[in-house]
């Protein structure tokens, strides 16, 4: 009687459970409330969150439980094209989108100068040339690919060198040209073949294959959650455009930000892009925010404004943790800015607000934001300007995007 008063329960339930699965923590959320608990790494993940959540878990049919994941880090791309101005900025600008790190971007017509990367590379993109034009690409591209260590190689560029690269590159995928005749950008077929690749990584870890055991729906990536939400932000939060939008947690850091804020004249259909840093984050990542810290001439300036030494790296502590998500911020400002000549620098004084979510909100409290900001702007960019500070101290975003999205579907 009372298992059948249980499916009773569970019938009449029309409301979504949404749970987040990230490097360090997960996230469960009702219509009522939101908890968080540290991850127990000695347990596998579904084991820990049953242990953890199971009485609100149980309370939920399978197809009303949403869950996504940010806990396999990313995936890696490198990208070889013939332009910087077209074919590397537009493979470069889908792949960030989709949740891609890059590793590298190289053109072609340089390609016996770049030295071949050691580690696995998850996807190569291979892009150049409007469709009308072929033979742009010759035997030096097969025989770097050859010496690459890959797991995927997509080629999106002009359809004439296409059936010359299949015969010669093991596992090509080919798809539509990415820029057509106009040198607009063509971004879904590429996106869809990325953010599947993303999604196909998350399955595969064994853990998360373990959560299909209470869900009836698939698993997505955090950041296209999170994606979802950002033209919904100012119902919910005072945000000004245009604005960036910092994911900082244990793994990665995720940057969405407004297209406004790009000088490039990129045409897609969205209103913001998105960056992530693989090797970013303050858990999982620790070692190479540090490395990438110890790089960067300033950080250890930020030490000193912040009244702490480099000798802060070697501690297992709160404030620790503190300094490493502050400089988390400051880092990932640089890499967006002029000061890196990265792939993609954002025009930071034109920036109105900055709204942070993730780990970061349980650790850094508005004004240890906002000296950093304040730091990063005067040291860099001489400049007073102070971006709004916005803390999603409640994740409110993540769930945010998990309910539009589960309305979408």
């Amino acid at each position: 009687m009372s298992s059948t008063s249980e499916t009773n329960t569970k019938s009449q339930n029309n409301e979504n459970l949404l749970i987040d699965i990230g490097s360090t923590y997960f996230k469960v959320s009702t219509p009522d409330s939101i908890e968080q608990h540290f991850r127990d790494f000695n347990k596998l993940i579904l084991d820990d969150l049953m242990h953890k959540c199971g009485n609100t878990i149980e309370r939920f049919d399978a197809k009303d439980i949403r869950i996504c994941s940010s806990a396999n880090g990313g995936l890696s791309a490198l990208i070889i094209g013939l332009t910087q101005s077209y074919s590397l900025k537009y493979a470069t600008n889908i792949a960030y989108n989709s949740g891609i790190n890059i590793i590298d971007s190289i053109v072609f017509q340089n390609i016996e100068d770049y030295s071949i990367p050691s580690d696995l590379i998850d996807v190569v993109i291979v892009v150049g040339a409007i469709d009308s034009h072929g033979n742009v690409f010759d035997n030096r591209l097969s025989d770097y690919i050859a010496k690459l260590n890959y797991s995927n190689v997509v080629y999106v560029g002009n359809a004439k060198d296409a059936s010359i690269l299949e015969s010669s590159v093991n596992r090509l995928v080919v798809l539509p040209n990415i820029i057509d005749n106009r040198l607009h950008i063509v971004e879904a077929p590429l996106k869809e073949y990325l953010t599947n690749l993303y999604q196909q990584d998350i399955e595969g870890k064994e853990d998360i294959k373990h959560l299909y055991d209470i869900t009836g729906n698939q698993i997505f990536s955090t950041p296209f959650v999170v994606n979802k939400a950002l033209p919904l932000l100012q119902t919910s939060f005072s945000i000004t455009d245009p604005f960036i939008l910092l994911d900082i947690g244990g793994a990665t850091t995720d940057v969405h930000y407004s297209k406004d804020l790009v000088t490039d004249n990129i045409v897609t259909e969205h209103g913001h892009d998105r960056i992530v840093f693989k090797k970013l984050g303050v858990f999982k990542s620790r070692q190479s925010l540090i490395f990438t810290a110890e790089k960067n001439e300033y950080a250890y300036e930020l030490l000193m404004h912040l009244k702490v030494t480099e000798k802060i790296y070697e501690e297992q502590s709160e404030r620790a943790t503190k300094i490493l998500m502050q400089l988390a911020i400051f880092l990932v400002l640089c890499e967006m800015s002029h000061y890196r000549n990265s792939n993609v620098t954002l025009k930071l004084l034109s920036m109105n607000s900055i709204v942070f979510t993730g780990g970061i909100t349980k650790v850094l409290k508005k004004e240890d934001i906002q000296t950093v900001v304040t730091f990063f702007y005067r040291k860099l960019l001489n400049s007073d300007h102070k971006p709004a500070t916005v803390i999603d101290i409640n994740y409110d975003i993540w769930t945010l995007g998990a309910r539009q999205h589960a309305t979408c579907q």
